[in-house]
């Protein structure tokens, strides 16, 4: 099956040194660059991530920080991989939750001012765990019937991830071939940062979720209580719920003075 597409959609996957999405660096990234007409290109870095990675991950991916030591930094890397990925669609396996929340501080951090406004995600592994709750292995093996050879290299999981959503498009006729379908699908809440800090309620409005403040709407929380914004700022959130809250703050306030 062909993914109907009205722009290109990058499908990638990151090596990482950790799991903190506000604290750990990227130590390899694949892109999978699907277009419309059904052409494909892919690159691969590695990266160094200007900070230790620990054994317990190399265990996992292999990446060494001998591997690493003399490849570019991230913000080397960045503007390439921004220009390779803009004005795209992204899809991901955990992306939503993950690798998108990370590519973002990254990003910011090399300034680049990344954002989702324009774009769709669709994640696979929230439509695998919808409809057979397993991981990437066994989403290859069940749905492509091959082993996936190589798992946790960059390169191999984006391609698997790629074969894994056009197999689903295949087998549930419920699943529509459209990527905005695809990604309202996958979306897990609406969340208005990557992390889910900061969530749509019911109407539609940007609330806190977490903290004392939770369930809140933030407007009125900046309102009540302009030191919380300062808190925010200066405590260890990502860079993209700092961007986003100052966002709505300015928003609010120049509702007022127009």
């Amino acid at each position: 099956m062909q993914l109907k597409l009205t722009r290109p959609i990058c499908f990638f996957d990151l090596e990482t040194t950790g799991t903190n999405v506000a604290k750990d660096r990227i130590v390899e990234i694949a892109i999978l660059k699907v277009f419309p007409n059904g052409n494909k290109e892919s690159k691969t870095w590695l990266v160094n991530p200007e900070m230790h990675i620990p054994d317990e991950v190399v265990a996992i991916h292999g990446i060494t920080n001998e591997k690493v030591a003399q490849e570019p930094t991230f913000k080397e890397l960045s503007k390439e991989i921004y220009k390779m990925i803009k004005e795209c669609d992204l899809g991901g396996y955990n992306s939503d939750r993950f690798d998108i929340p990370l590519l973002a501080e990254e990003l910011l951090r090399a300034d680049i001012d990344f954002d989702m406004k324009s774009t769709v995600s669709v994640d696979v592994q929230t439509i695998f765990h919808k409809m057979e709750k397993r991981t990437l292995e066994a989403a290859y093996k069940f749905y492509c019937d091959k082993d996936l050879k190589d798992a946790h290299s960059a390169e191999a999981d984006t391609l698997a991830t790629y074969e894994v959503l056009l197999s689903q498009l295949d087998r549930y006729s419920e699943l529509e071939n459209n990527v905005k379908k695809l990604s309202e699908f996958t979306t897990r809440k609406q969340s208005v940062d990557f992390a889910g800090f900061i969530v749509l309620d019911k109407e539609g409005e940007e609330v806190f979720s977490f903290g004392k403040h939770k369930g809140k709407k933030v407007h009125e929380v900046l309102e009540k209580e302009p030191g919380y914004f300062g808190w925010i700022l200066n405590a260890d959130f990502p860079l993209y719920t700092k961007k986003v809250l100052t966002q709505i703050k300015l928003s609010k306030l120049n509702n007022k003075l127009g």
